[in-house]
């Protein structure tokens, strides 16, 4: 008895020491894993065994890179606590930590057979019910495999129903949105699912911190599914409303976010990282509408941010943040002219995907667009050829696949390669388009105009481009209406009606200056100077030709200081490592 009662004074004595090296400042973890293991020599009672095992392999995890050993800990605190009636906190967080070690070493089905035990044990106990849901359909949405993740979220809602957890209940119900979002579903049932989102969101009655960080949930959703519909002026009301409410939810105490219920310690996202992901949504937003200025502006609001949050704790939904916002900045820099800063721009995206595999593999279609995009504006048909066919054969969003193929018959149009446009006319017939997005839709009518100006069909143009100019008004995209204006008078003037011409043209160009295009300011100047000179109007066309040869010096210069940058040899990758040093900076992981 006085050894057992020596041997627990012992261990004891070691766990009160680890916690205070742990908590010390600076803390001493090298001591604190020291005296954890010594513990273990002392065989402490079952459950002290396997929450010390429990500990060590948190704190492996955290301040180490030996996965091996932590696996090996969590697999013991798992095995041990299986033999311990209740002991829920250490059992199921082991199962949490290891099934993220089992998808991290490529081990997914060991991972997926782990938490689908722990769900089946976890009934009873709320708080890891609903986590293990979760976790376990995020891994789903991690391998697109939407219908596993949908089923999790619809199992996790009608538990939450059951148990009158209304919370947790909408949190559910707001992921499966999301996952439906993600899946490219529309129409219909997604907005009958919003509806009924809203109004519970409304009705919820818990915490204020609590029904804040709802309405920003549904209100980012929201303001998503009209812009992948491409309604940029129907959401502008969702979107300030949006804004509001981040400004609510910054604006509350520590005490104001608390929950009621230990059950209901969930939140999509902190708050810093919500305040980051509205910018997103603005940004989206205002790219969509043609403001490159304000999009510019909150990128580089948001960027700011990231910074100062990776500097504390770089978790991986930031680094998806940084990448969505670059991606955005890039189009927003070759809209405005500055094809220099978009391949830098470019470059730094290749040095955030290079230092993470995952997140490569998820974001390279993308990536492949925007060197496809950049090598337009440079006028380099056989590259951007090259980048979208990649796109296209790595994209697993629809959207992006449709828009891939709208830049890739431009190409084909502008290099007079009727076969080959022909060849992919079915993907970008805009009657027969497999999406809700008005703008993509939009967009194929202006392609379809194009194509009937480059074969001299100008009346099919005319119908094509009216089209697209009636789904732009509509919505406010400034940018597809400005380039089917211009195109309207590049048509008039070629039926010998430069009256009607002028009319497109003038407006065009007004909008192409607030974007501003520079890419459409030098096809408009250029119009309008020949115009000009028809109705003998000097002073207007020696300002045209002024304006044109600005443009046109200003682009020059931009396009021979990007192609003289190491980046420009970007536009030839479509596999294996990056073709240019990337030198160590903020944004490359150091191995």
């Amino acid at each position: 008895m006085a050894v057992a009662n020596s041997q627990d004074s012992y261990y004891l004595s070691l766990l009160a020491l680890a916690e205070r090296f742990r908590t010390q400042e600076p803390a001493n973890i090298k001591m604190c894993l020291q005296c954890l293991q010594a513990v273990l020599t002392f065989s402490p009672p079952p459950k002290v065994e396997a929450r010390t095992h429990l500990q060590l392999a948190n704190l492996l995890i955290k301040y180490t890179k030996n996965t091996q050993l932590a696996r090996e800990h969590l697999e013991l605190a798992w095995t041990l606590s299986m033999n311990i009636v209740g002991f829920d906190d250490v059992r199921f967080e082991a199962a949490s930590e290891l099934a993220k070690i089992y998808e991290q070493t490529g081990e997914t089905n060991n991972a997926k057979t782990l938490l689908q035990r722990a769900i089946e044990l976890s009934r009873q106990n709320v708080f890891w019910h609903c986590r293990l849901l979760f976790q376990t359909a995020q891994m789903g949405l991690s391998e697109y495999d939407y219908a596993t993740a949908g089923a999790l979220l619809q199992n996790g809602l009608d538990y939450c129903h059951m148990q009158g957890i209304a919370y947790n209940q909408l949190l559910f119900l707001l992921s499966k949105i999301m996952v439906f979002l993600l899946e490219g579903r529309g129409g219909v049932e997604v907005q009958a699912l919003l509806s009924q989102a809203n109004q519970s969101v409304e009705q919820y009655n818990g915490p204020q911190g609590q029904k804040e960080h709802l309405r920003v949930f549904y209100l980012v959703l929201m303001v998503c599914h009209n812009l992948n519909s491409g309604q940029v002026k129907s959401v502008k009301p969702a979107l300030k409303q949006l804004q509001q409410s981040i400004q609510n939810i910054t604006q509350l105490s520590e005490q104001e976010v608390i929950p009621n219920s230990s059950s209901e310690m969930f939140a999509w996202l902190p708050r810093e990282q919500l305040c980051v992901l509205v910018y997103l949504v603005s940004v989206m937003h205002s790219m969509q509408a043609g403001y490159m200025e304000k999009a510019q502006k909150y990128t580089d609001k948001a960027l700011l941010q990231i910074d100062k949050l990776k500097a504390e704790e770089n978790s991986s939904i930031l680094g998806s943040l940084q990448l969505l916002l670059l991606e955005h900045s890039v189009m927003c820099h070759l809209i405005i002219g500055s094809k220099a800063q978009a391949i830098k721009e470019i470059a730094r995206v290749c040095r955030l995907l290079q230092a993470d595999t995952k997140q490569l593999q998820a974001h390279r279609a993308q990536l492949h667009t925007l060197l496809a995009v950049y090598a337009m504006s440079m006028n380099n048909s056989t590259a951007a050829e090259l980048q979208f066919n990649a796109a296209l054969r790595t994209s697993k969003n629809r959207d992006l696949w449709i828009f891939a193929n709208l830049n890739l018959a431009v190409v084909y149009l502008r290099c007079q390669r009727e076969r080959d446009f022909a060849a992919i006319m079915d993907r970008i017939n805009p009657d027969t388009l497999p999406t809700q997005s008005q703008s993509l839709r939009a967009a194929s009518f202006y392609v379809q105009g194009l194509h009937a100006f480059f074969t001299a069909r100008h009346n099919d143009g005319k119908r094509f481009l009216r089209e697209s100019l009636k789904m732009a008004n509509a919505e406010d995209l400034n940018r597809l209406t400005s380039c089917s204006l211009v195109l309207l008078g590049h048509i008039f003037l070629a039926l010998g009606n430069p009256r009607e011409a002028l009319n497109m043209v003038t407006p065009a160009m007004q909008l192409a200056s607030k974007i501003p295009d520079l890419h459409l300011q030098l096809w408009s100047s250029a119009i309008l100077k020949d115009l000009h000179r028809l109705f003998g109007d000097t002073s207007h066309e020696q300002e045209s030709s002024q304006s044109h040869l600005n443009f046109s010096q200003t682009l020059l210069t931009d396009h021979v200081t990007a192609s003289h940058l190491p980046e420009h040899q970007l536009i030839n990758w479509t596999d294996g490592p990056f073709p240019l040093p990337l030198p160590p900076g903020p944004d490359r992981v150091q191995q």
